[in-house]
């Protein structure tokens, strides 16, 4: 299971230099990033842009830093760019593989040309040699106003034939996107595909909602809207998974006895709520905003090729308050490996939600004097921290106002 155990954000709108987790090794390192991730804290504090900032390096993987930039939600990298600043706009990805596995750091740097257009100043993926001295890296992947170098095989550096010239053509692509597509670079091949594999969570219950045309599709997609083909893919391919799926939905929404699909005459899709005290079914037109939702996020969680990181915004919008606990196990269930292989992180504002957090999963926002914001650590103020382990609730504490900051 691939692990994100630091990263870091510098110039991304009100995010003006955070860091969450540890992005070296060493003594006197702060502690990894935890399986679980929870950033909480007052409206304005940047939780969303937290969120979007993982989604930017997903879609500039994709499309490409100037298209990532301009996407609707963003506005263009003037929007982006923090204010008040002509630094670059910042990343720092710091992950392991597996849990056996050594450290690599993933670090860009995105810059503005004279005409406006931003492109990528500096892209660099590096890894830490055995048995080196500690923080000593070596280089899968260097490039600087694309030009630079990469190293073919699993050991950069060893023979200076396995270095290739980087000469990129388009300044606002990455460079792990072209060589991450090529067998003889396997580092990048592999981040390349975790980075890739990302997926955050824009689900809408009204999407959910839609008649999409029939036929199984293996994984949820970010809308959700093809909530039904999964439905499909699982009650065919995966009988046994789904039918635990019910369960555990039946154990939490009462009434829910069955949910499958049926097809119109013109081939689109209907998904179908079976209730113990109705004859006929209810489909989820008609299913509440709550009901869909949770259905979602445990479908999602059964994956049986689940993807390497997950991402969801506010997940308790819509549930009963008496299910967020519930759902934050599920959450810690499968990012512990007990269930899938994901690492899951999720930002909310919901104390009940944070009632279910340890202390050392639990990121705070504050918005600092100078306009933008900090983030600290739940567990790192040893009263709230002993104060939970006399068993009082995280988000009572945090409802009470003890996680300020002082």
């Amino acid at each position: 299971m691939a692990l994100i155990e630091g990263f870091r954000i510098k110039n991304y709108r009100v995010l003006r230099d955070v860091t969450l987790g540890r992005l070296r090794t060493g003594q006197n390192q702060p502690e990894a990033l935890t399986p679980l991730v929870a950033v909480i804290g007052k409206n304005g504090t940047g939780k969303s842009t937290l969120f979007d900032a993982f989604g930017f390096l997903a879609d500039a993987l994709r499309v490409g830093v100037e298209e990532a930039c301009d996407l609707k939600q963003r506005g263009g990298f003037d929007r982006l760019v923090s204010a008040g600043t002509s630094e670059p706009v910042e990343f720092e990805l710091y992950y392991r593989e597996s849990g056996e596995a050594r450290p690599i750091s993933y670090e860009l740097k995105i810059g503005k040309e004279k005409k406006g257009r931003p492109y990528v100043l500096s892209e660099r993926l590096s890894g830490t040699r055995p048995r080196a001295k500690r923080g000593r890296l070596y280089d899968y992947l260097r490039v600087e106003n694309g030009t630079g170098s990469a190293w073919r095989g699993e050991q950069p550096g060893v023979n200076e034939q396995d270095r290739v010239e980087v000469n990129l053509a388009d300044p606002r692509h990455l460079g792990i996107a072209t060589f991450g597509a090529l067998k003889e670079h396997p580092p990048i091949v592999r981040f390349r595909e975790f980075l890739s594999g990302w997926y955050l969570s824009y689900f809408t219950p009204d999407a959910a909602r839609s008649l999409p045309m029939a036929g199984p599709q293996k994984h949820l997609n970010v809308h959700g809207d093809n909530l039904g083909n999964v439905v499909q893919f699982m009650e065919r391919e995966h009988p046994e998974r789904f039918k635990a799926i019910l369960d555990r939905i039946a154990a939490k929404i009462p009434g829910i006895d069955k949910i499958d699909t049926s097809k119109t005459d013109d081939g689109r899709l209907l998904l179908r709520f079976n209730d113990k005290g109705f004859k006929d079914p209810f489909f989820a037109q008609q299913m509440s905003d709550g009901t869909l939702k949770l259905f979602a996020y445990l479908l999602l969680l059964e994956d049986p090729e689940p993807p390497p990181f997950v991402c969801i915004e506010e997940p308790e919008n819509g549930l009963y308050h008496r299910l967020l606990d519930t759902l934050a196990e599920e959450f810690r269930k499968h990012a512990t490996g007990r269930r899938g292989a994901a690492q899951v992180f999720v930002t909310t504002h919901q104390p009940y939600f944070v009632d279910a957090l340890r202390p050392e999963e639990t990121w705070i926002l504050d918005k600092e004097s100078d306009g933008f914001s900090g983030i600290r650590r739940a567990s790192d103020d040893r009263i709230v921290k002993a104060m939970v382990q006399e068993s009082l609730p995280l988000g009572g504490l945090w409802y009470s106002e003890y996680l300020d900051k002082k």
